[in-house]
């Protein structure tokens, strides 16, 4: 008996997804996510190709972290959004293989983590490039900022492997649905019907620190680094600081906004949940090369360059 109530037995879990849309409303769902997929790829893939290929952006760091960044978001769509599109075009309700869930599970959230780590970074080298102009070249170095890039990476896919192999050994005996689009951990653990107060307990635990911590560095940094820029004797060097962190802030913003929504504040409702997990997974990721490319003459200037081929 315990054999056939065991989830890996099973055939997987079902992704209720939207059920309270039309199929008419999930179609048109379903069209509007295809655009954003394609328009998240093509801009992160153009500010990817125009820091590879433009000889002034590939060895500043900065540019060396955008890129990294760009490559993160496209992997972290995709994590996602294709599921999403086969689940909203089937007739059929979304049925996920266990492990098919368990990966998506850890891909999203390491993803995520490295996101967090990799805004860290980049507020890193905007601190020291505005408060230590002079010591800049020496303290953030392209091999120091390629360690920095790949120690985001490397921590965060090691962040959450811990906690999600625990929770897949859970016994998943109650239902086999859950109500979200992605294997969510809150509906995954509500289903196991093995008591894992400890677990559910160190996945959260860890989660707050991969917010917060990163968060509460780049508060500190950008802290420091307005403190400085207000010192400034001239108007004209405020403004030039000030425009090569507006596009960081307005993506940390956006990311850590929606993230601490989902994940601390207390949780209305499922359809709520939904939406803000759609907007930091799928539009998030859409508005991130607009943001870098629009408020930045340099990245506009280089894509004219690398992608348009303009002199």
């Amino acid at each position: 008996m315990d054999q056939v109530n065991h989830t890996r037995v099973m055939k997987g879990f079902v992704l209720l997804g939207f059920p309270s849309l039309s199929p008419s409303f999930q179609l048109l769902l379903c069209s509007l996510l295809s655009i954003c997929y394609t328009f998240t790829l093509v801009g992160n893939l153009c500010i990817i190709w125009a820091v590879l290929l433009d000889s002034r952006l590939s060895r500043l760091p900065m540019y060396i972290l955008l890129g990294n960044f760009s490559g993160l978001e496209m992997c972290y769509v995709t994590t996602t959004v294709p599921r999403m599109l086969f689940d909203l075009a089937s007739p059929l309700p979304g049925v996920i293989s266990f492990h098919g869930c368990f990966l998506q599970f850890y891909f999203f959230f390491s993803m995520g983590t490295t996101e967090s780590f990799l805004l860290s970074a980049m507020a890193l080298d905007r601190y020291l490039a505005i408060c230590h102009p002079l010591r800049y070249p020496l303290l953030m170095s392209q091999r120091f900022c390629c360690i920095l890039a790949a120690s985001c990476w490397a921590s965060g896919f090691l962040w959450f492997l811990a906690p999600i192999i625990l929770i897949s050994q859970l016994h998943f005996c109650g239902s086999r649905i859950l109500n979200h689009f992605i294997c969510d951990p809150g509906p995954l653990l509500a289903s196991s019907c093995t008591p894992a107060p400890d677990t559910g307990l160190a996945f959260y635990s860890l989660s707050s620190i991969a917010i917060f911590g990163p968060f509460l560095f780049i508060v500190c940094s950008y802290a420091t680094l307005l403190w400085t820029v207000m010192r400034l004797p001239s108007s004209t060097g405020r403004r030039k600081a000030f425009s090569t962190c507006t596009s960081h802030m307005l993506v940390v913003s956006l990311f850590y906004g929606s993230i601490m929504v989902t994940y601390v504040a207390p949780r209305a409702s499922g359809g709520s949940n939904k939406v803000v997990t759609l907007f930091y997974s799928v539009l998030t990721p859409l508005l991130n090369p607009l943001i870098y490319s629009l408020r930045n003459k340099e990245m506009k200037d280089a894509l004219k360059r690398t992608v348009f081929w303009e002199n």
